[in-house]
C-alpha cells in the first residue's frame, strides 16, 4: 500500500465505505449463498424492505462490487469481482478470533460458561 497514489488510496476507501453497512453486508452474504438473487429474494434473505435493498444495491453496482443480469422484468445480481468474498471472508475471520480470544479471556468456553 506505501507505493498506491492517492487517487487509488481514495478509491480504496470508498470500497471499504461500501462494505461498511450491515445491510449491504447481509446482502453480500445472501448473494454468496445463492450465487445470483433478484431484489425480492435478497430482500426475503435480508429481512429488508424491497425498495432499501434495492438502494443498496445501487450502490454496490456503482462501486462496482456487483453486477445485474437483466431477465425480462426482473434482475439477477451477483459478485462481481471474487475479492470482495475473500476480503469479507478475511475480515469475517478476524472477527471470530478477537470474539473467541476475548470469551477465553473472561472466562466462557464453547460448550458451556460460567
Amino acid at each position: 500500500m506505501h507505493d498506491l497514489p492517492d487517487a487509488l488510496i481514495d478509491e480504496v476507501a470508498n470500497r471499504f465505505r461500501l462494505l461498511g453497512d450491515p445491510t449491504r453486508l447481509r446482502i453480500l452474504r445472501a448473494m454468496l449463498a445463492r450465487g445470483e438473487a433478484t431484489v425480492g429474494e435478497l430482500a426475503a434473505a435480508t429481512g429488508c424492505s424491497q425498495a432499501n435493498v434495492s438502494k443498496h444495491l445501487r450502490l454496490l453496482l456503482d462501486g462496482g462490487m456487483v453486477r445485474r443480469r437483466p431477465v425480462g422484468t426482473s434482475a439477477y445480481y451477483r459478485l462481481a469481482d471474487p475479492a470482495v468474498e475473500e476480503l469479507c471472508e478475511l475480515a469475517c475471520g478476524v472477527v471470530r478470533r478477537q470474539v473467541a480470544a476475548e470469551a477465553a479471556r473472561i472466562g466462557l468456553v464453547a460448550g458451556g460458561g460460567t
